[in-house]
């Protein structure tokens, strides 16, 4: 069990809603067709049309869930013209939408595991081997479950 320290260990002391990081980020992507988005802008899904076909939504609802994702910061519109077509714009990853990446990894790993057994795996090209999505402390560890504090830091 994750311990919640210094003044987060009063529970009756303090509510985190409207300041959770977990709720803030599901405001922003806590809809199955923003997740599945994100998931296809990773593997490679650059223009509208295909969004809305690969993830199975109606194009109102690609547009919706693409101007969020864009108001997030997540993906980006950069303009595109093929020869004889008019301008239109395709969506990009952008830093903030690679750093999410992880969390969508995550959630392929843990339905892989507890929902379906797919044969799908996450490989690491270089090597072939299965990949694991893990958190490490910036010294190194590896850090489990019950070995994970959250606590207020002052920046």
């Amino acid at each position: 069990m994750t311990v919640l320290q210094g003044v987060l260990a009063d529970r009756d002391s303090w509510s985190a809603v409207g300041r959770c990081p977990i709720e803030k980020t599901m405001a922003l992507v806590g809809t199955k067709s923003a997740m599945l988005i994100m998931r296809e802008a990773f593997y490679g899904t650059r223009r509208f049309d295909d969004f809305a076909r690969r993830v199975g939504i109606t194009k109102a609802a690609a547009s919706a869930r693409l101007a969020e994702l864009v108001d997030a910061g997540l993906l980006t519109k950069q303009p595109y013209r093929e020869p004889g077509q008019r301008a239109r714009e395709e969506y990009v990853l952008t830093t903030a939408g690679l750093d999410f990446m992880p969390v969508v990894w995550a959630m392929f790993e843990w339905g892989r595991k507890h929902l379906d057994g797919s044969p799908l795996r996450l490989t690491h090209l270089g090597c072939g081997a299965d990949t694991a999505v893990v958190l490490r402390c910036a010294a190194g560890h590896d850090v489990g479950p019950d070995e994970l504090g959250v606590a207020v830091t002052r920046t």
